[in-house]
Parts: structure tokens; C-alpha cells; sequence
């Protein structure tokens, strides 16, 4: 009950922030999404494409220029560039979507050598770049797998000048959550063609989603004395498919507006706030900023919680 009790407190407390400020500014929020082409357990290539079509035109169809963090991997079947993998990527752009680098492979910065992940950034956008330059669209953000940006000062600072000398800027997440878990849990439902499970899931995601935004939106207010413009991280999955219509209006009606990464990364927070992170965690830049400015326990309370069964379902595999 104490967990509900603040979570209304924090909505309130969002929804009466925006509403001291609406006459002059919206609420800004871009939509990334990371793990490129798509995240599922099923093997099919139709249900891959099932799910980046729903996906896709879900974004389209709600007006989000939103930008896919590719890991080209997985555009690979048995050591051979797979066309049909590599046409999932082709739908994001023929939908006017962006694309950007997550890495070849997905490694962790924090288990392997700089220029171990120098060379996995290197390998991860030879495919995208081909691809996009058709539409004028080469990739210039880079999203790091996992948010983990190094456990020194200085492997981050020496990967931030790569990254520039390659074109690159970094891709932050100020609203950074758990939707892998409340994936992977809806695969086993689908799997097990449990539709009552399903909606049971979807309801509990779109809940904890809205949570998230009001925590954030009041975690922004107290470290900052304002709302940034948000960067949302989700992933390519069936959940995200199947529910990103409903999120896109419940965001819409807590006073949003849905802007490019660019457009988000115009907001002075982003590069004026000091970040000394160096923590094995991979969290949002809210928090890196917290941590950076010495906030502890109090300031970080109310994050929202998974339900147990969401992680009881996750775990089944």
C-alpha cells in the first residue's frame, strides 16, 4: 500500500508540475528503441516481420520519429548475411524512422577491452550505413548495450573521443526501465498461448510504464528544478508491438509531445549536468547526474517495482 500511496503522490505531483507549466512549455519525450532487428525467442522469420510491421506502424501511424539501435549480428544466420533480417531494418527506414549503432554483438563495455569495443562499434553499422545512405539517413548515435559506459573516467572519456572522430554522439536514456523482463515474460505467455496471461501483462506493463514516467518526471523536477525533454529506452519485442498504441496515448495525455532524439538532446541538461559515473550499473542519466552531485538513499526512493509474477514468468525459460 506504501508503494501505491507514493506512486499517486508522484502522478499528482507530475500532473500539477505540468499544469504550473503548460502555458509555456510541453512536455518533450523521444522514443528509442535498442536490439535491432527485434528481440524475440521464436525462430520464425514471419513472426520477426509480424512484429517489426505492428512495430513500425505503430510509430508511424502515431506520428513518433523514433530511432532503432541496430545490433548487426543479428542480420547474420550461420555466418551469411541474411536478406530477410536485413529487410526488418529496410522497414524502419521506408517509415521514415531512423537508425542507429548498438554494436555488432551487444558486449558490455564493463567485460571487455576498449579496443575490443571499438572494433565491435567499427563492425556494427557497415550494413545500416549502407542501407540508410539511400535515405539520407546515416547513423549517427550510438546507444551503449546494456547503458554501460565504463568503470573508469578515462575508458569513458577515450571512447567519447572514438566515438566523435567516427561521427558518433552518444544516445543517453533519462527514463531508463525493466520492459525486457515484461517481455521476455509475454514470449512465454505467447508460447504458451496463455491469452489471459497475455492481458494480464499488458495492463501491468502499461501501469508500470506510467509509473515510470511520473517517477522520472518528479526525479527531473527535484535534481534539476525542471523537466528535461525525455529519452525513453524500450526494445524491438512482441510486448512493445502489441501495446505501443496504448503507451503512445497515455503519454500523449500526461502532456507530451513526441520529438526526435535530436530534438530531446537539444535540452541544455544534456550536456551542461557533470557525469563521473563509473559504476557497474547501467542506469539512466538522471540518476548518473544524481550520483555525480553526491544525492543517496532518500532521493532515489519510489522506483517502481516489477511485479513478482512478471519475474517469475521472465525466469521460466
Amino acid at each position: 500500500m506504501r508503494h501505491v500511496a507514493l506512486f499517486i503522490l508522484l502522478q499528482l505531483i507530475g500532473l500539477l508540475s505540468f499544469a504550473q507549466s503548460s502555458g509555456t512549455t510541453q512536455r518533450k519525450v523521444a522514443i528509442t528503441i535498442d536490439d535491432l532487428p527485434v528481440v524475440t525467442r521464436r525462430s520464425s522469420p514471419a513472426v520477426k516481420l509480424d512484429i517489426t510491421q505492428r512495430l513500425v506502424g505503430s510509430l508511424v501511424k502515431n506520428n513518433v520519429p523514433a530511432i532503432g539501435f541496430v545490433n548487426e549480428g543479428k542480420l547474420y544466420r550461420r555466418g551469411k548475411l541474411d536478406a530477410k533480417r536485413v529487410n526488418l531494418l529496410q522497414l524502419w527506414l521506408e517509415g521514415g524512422l531512423e537508425l542507429g549503432n548498438h554494436t555488432y554483438s551487444h558486449p558490455s563495455l564493463n567485460k571487455i577491452s576498449l579496443a575490443n569495443y571499438q572494433q565491435e562499434i567499427l563492425e556494427g553499422d557497415i550494413i545500416t550505413k549502407e542501407i540508410s545512405e539511400p535515405f539520407g539517413k546515416a547513423p549517427v548515435y550510438f546507444r551503449h548495450p546494456f547503458l554501460h559506459t565504463g568503470r573508469s573516467v578515462a575508458t569513458r572519456d577515450s571512447l567519447l573521443q572514438f566515438l566523435d572522430e567516427h561521427g558518433y554522439e552518444v544516445a543517453p536514456v533519462s527514463i531508463d526501465n525493466a520492459d525486457y523482463l515484461f517481455a521476455a515474460a509475454y514470449e512465454r505467455a505467447i508460447i504458451d498461448e496463455n491469452t489471459d496471461v497475455q492481458q494480464r501483462i499488458r495492463e501491468a506493463y502499461l501501469e508500470y510504464m506510467e509509473d515510470y514516467f511520473a517517477y522520472y518526471e518528479q526525479q527531473s523536477q527535484e535534481l534539476l528544478g525542471k523537466e528535461i525533454a525525455q529519452i525513453l529506452l524500450l526494445h524491438a519485442n512482441a510486448l512493445n508491438a502489441d501495446t505501443f498504441n496504448k503507451m503512445a496515448e497515455m503519454i500523449r495525455e500526461r502532456g507530451y509531445s513526441f520529438v526526435s532524439l535530436a530534438e530531446a538532446l537539444e535540452d541544455d541538461a544534456y550536456h551542461s549536468q557533470l557525469d563521473t559515473f563509473t559504476g557497474k550499473a547501467g542506469i539512466s542519466w538522471i540518476h548518473r547526474w544524481a550520483l555525480t552531485q553526491g544525492k543517496q538513499g532518500e532521493f532515489f526512493e519510489g522506483e517502481p517495482e516489477v511485479p513478482p509474477f512478471i519475474d517469475e514468468l521472465a525466469n521460466s525459460f
